[in-house]
């Protein structure tokens, strides 16, 4: 299309009237849009996913029953832990190491990544050039 063209063009489209609903007219839904949507009531209200019924709700006197035999249980299963040689030391030393595991492969993760996309590879390539396992 050449300038002459285009300046037609405008020109034509000049022509044309352009209405926007005023005042009372949006009220009444005038040019009123509605998304497409595969639902039927696109405009309903939204309806939580997590509803509380009337059958679940509780008591506080029997939420605090309850959360008493849980403390109970619980102890009895750590005092069935370390009857059996287990610390609590130990597990919270476990803990150290595993986010300390955590943090190294993240590391390791984001390095292979940016690797990556350096050599304008995958990583799952990284993996087997460097001879790491998928599961790692």
């Amino acid at each position: 299309m050449n300038t002459e063209q285009l300046v037609e063009t405008h020109r034509s489209t000049d022509n044309y009237q352009v209405s926007t609903p005023e005042g009372n007219d949006l009220k009444k839904g005038a040019l009123k849009r509605t998304p497409f949507s595969k639902f039927k009531r696109v405009h309903s209200n939204f309806k939580s996913p997590l509803q509380v019924t009337e059958s679940a709700k509780v008591s506080p006197a029997e939420e605090v029953a309850e959360l008493k035999r849980r403390k109970e249980q619980l102890d009895a299963e750590i005092a069935q832990l370390e009857a059996e040689g287990y610390r609590v030391e130990e597990l919270e030393h476990h803990i150290d190491m595993l986010h300390e595991y955590n943090d190294i492969k993240d590391i390791g993760q984001s390095l292979l990544g940016r690797l990556a996309a350096l050599r304008g590879t995958t990583t799952r390539d990284l993996y087997s050039h460097f001879g790491l396992e998928l599961d790692d």
